[in-house]
């Protein structure tokens, strides 16, 4: 039998995801501006101080900042042929990027170079299990499409496709991080199921990793 506090803990998790569907009209997207494609750390640099943090400011990135951010992530980098910044299996760009803040829920259109508003509220809470990721200004979110693997059934060939293109995304936003002076942490503990809920998923996406963004807190590993 589930304690009170369990109940009332589930309760809180159902009533937050309700809210973030029904309000999802009522936050606006956010249109990106263009995202700085030169300058940067040197490669090796980068590298070689690229690391995982854990202790995050709650200081919100500048908008200027998340638009570079998200097109290192996931971006267009060819426009003639839509390919992006990252390779993905056969092109199928089967991984998306949604972006959880305090404001909400978004999905990035690396197209429209925009963030769609998926769910209001924050949900923040719901992207991880540790602490911080509740406070940490932005939770990247990786979110997997099965249904655009044309060719694949074996779960197990999903499974390696979308772990290793969601890699691809993670370590170019490390990169990214180290180069700006960001604090970065990807993270498998997440609660997928409320997670996607919260976020108006479709049956078959499914959410692979987590990556929390932000400036440096007091320490890192």
């Amino acid at each position: 039998m589930m304690s009170v506090k369990s109940v009332v803990g589930v309760l809180g998790v159902a009533m937050m995801a309700c809210a973030s569907w029904a309000g999802a009209a009522d936050i606006p997207d956010i249109a990106l501006p263009a995202p700085r494609m030169e300058g940067g750390m040197p490669l090796m640099q980068a590298l070689r101080i690229r690391q995982s943090s854990r202790a995050f400011s709650t200081q919100k990135l500048p908008v200027q900042v998340l638009s570079d951010l998200l097109w290192v992530a996931a971006g267009v980098n060819r426009p003639d042929s839509g390919k992006r910044t990252v390779p993905s299996a056969r092109n199928w760009q089967e991984v998306e990027v949604y972006v959880v803040m305090e404001e909400g829920g978004y999905r990035y259109d690396a197209k429209a170079n925009v963030l769609k508003a998926v769910a209001k509220g924050d949900l923040r809470k719901l992207a991880g299990r540790q602490d911080f990721v509740a406070t940490a200004p932005l939770n990247l979110v990786y979110v997997g499409d099965p249904a655009k693997m044309e060719g694949v059934s074996s779960e197990t060939d999903i499974a390696m496709y979308l772990g290793a293109d969601t890699a691809f995304m993670s370590q170019n936003v490390y990169l990214f991080c180290a180069s700006e002076g960001l604090a970065t942490v990807v993270r498998a503990m997440v609660d997928r199921e409320e997670l996607a809920k919260a976020l108006g998923l479709s049956g078959k996406q499914r959410v692979t990793l987590a990556q929390t963004v932000g400036y440096p807190g007091t320490t890192s590993e």
